[in-house]
């Protein structure tokens, strides 16, 4: 007896970054030395702090039940307290944040939460590629936000044709950006609340590396903007911050509408997340921040050093402010696959190619900042050897 996938499975969008692994692996399967600088995964361990309270909090039998629906309330407080202390951001613990298995749960699962099918939402282009599994899965109609290099990688609102504007509900945004590395301002924030209040689009700041800003700026917050939580929510995890991206856990902050539609639609397909998780997610939330100053700094010497070494062959990076990412043009001659196969053939060096994020990233690589610093010169010598940049 064969079962055939639904229709909603079936238009799912191909997975970039599974593609993209498999032709590392193929690579690597050769016996070749591969520098892999296409990954998004965060190198460095969990800091021990944060181990040590989940070993404590996995062996008391209270947490091996069930969790709460909605979450643990000290997760809520902590996280509340967190956006105070770091932000100057008053939240309702209880109606103003939802806990997430990971933030891409909340980003996948919110257009069919506040959305019915043929509603118009808003996506930046190039923007993180599970953005779309959302529109996907939600049925909704997707209009994209070009993100250029001359307006720092920030959508210009002029630009979206007015009826797109008219039709749209719902609006993603992602900085510090992936892929670009491109930072948000104040500025662009008050723009984003007035155009959204004017339009009555809800506005969904993906905030995955909110932490991670360089050159003596941290990275604002959304809802640091007058008048944020009236429009909208911000997405925070804990994955790149305290490099616990295999936990999954982290929370969304915000509008009281959107987080009970997030906390409703969670009741139904979730019982929240192991509460041992949450116990440590507060030890993080809730300790100095020193272990996340350390990691900022060694992203920026990792930075800092690719940006030399690239430099010195040739090669200009976009001057990425936050994430740990380096947004790199393809030379002439090349699209962003053709160069990304070139240098994963020639060179043993795996990017990712731009229009793996979306037409917008046609013309540039990604370049992940998550290897050891002497790595990123051995790669930019494989590459001057292929006189691309002469």
């Amino acid at each position: 007896m064969k079962f055939e996938e639904s229709n909603v499975l079936q238009q799912l969008p191909k997975q970039f970054f599974a593609s993209l692994v498999k032709k590392v692996n193929a690579k690597v399967a050769t016996g070749a030395d591969v520098i892999n600088l296409g990954q998004g995964n965060p190198d460095q361990p969990t800091p021990d702090f944060i181990i040590k309270a989940m070993q404590e909090q996995t062996a008391i039998p209270a947490n091996h039940k069930y969790s709460q629906f909605r979450g643990d309330p000290e997760l809520k407080l902590a996280a509340a307290n967190f956006y105070r202390r770091e932000y100057g951001v008053t939240l309702d613990p209880d109606k103003e944040i939802a806990i997430l298995g990971g933030s891409k749960i909340g980003l996948v699962e919110l257009p069919f939460a506040l959305l019915n099918p043929g509603d118009t939402m808003l996506l930046p282009d190039p923007g993180y590629p599970d953005y779309l599994s959302g529109v996907s899965l939600a049925q909704v109609k997707l209009a994209l936000m070009t993100l250029r290099e001359q307006d720092d990688f920030l959508p210009d609102y002029q630009t979206i044709k007015p009826e797109v504007v008219d039709a749209a509900k719902l609006m993603y945004l992602n900085y510090p950006n992936n892929p670009t590395g491109a930072v948000a301002t104040p500025a662009f924030y008050q723009r984003t609340v007035e155009f959204a209040k004017a339009n009555q689009i809800g506005v969904v700041q993906d905030f995955a590396y909110g932490a991670i800003g360089f050159d003596g700026h941290k990275p604002v917050s959304f809802l640091q903007t007058p008048g944020a939580k009236e429009v909208g929510i911000e997405m925070d995890t804990f994955s790149k911050s305290y490099n616990m991206a295999g936990w999954r856990i982290g929370f969304a902050a915000g509008n009281a509408d959107m987080i009970e539609a997030i906390n409703l639609i969670q009741d139904h397909l979730f019982v929240s997340v192991f509460p041992a998780i949450q116990k440590a997610a507060i030890t993080a939330l809730n300790s100095d921040q020193q272990s996340v100053h350390e990691l900022v700094a060694l992203y920026e010497k990792r930075r800092n050093q690719f940006f030399k070494a690239a430099r010195a062959i040739g090669w200009e990076p976009y001057p990425s402010g936050g994430s740990f990412y380096a947004w790199m043009p393809t030379p002439a001659g090349y699209t962003s696959e053709s160069f990304a196969d070139l240098l994963l053939d020639k060179a043993a060096v795996a990017v990712a190619p731009g229009n793996g994020f979306g037409q917008g990233g046609e013309g540039f690589v990604r370049v992940g900042l998550l290897i050891d610093e002497p790595r990123f010169t051995e790669a930019c010598h494989r590459i001057a050897k292929l006189h691309l940049f002469d």
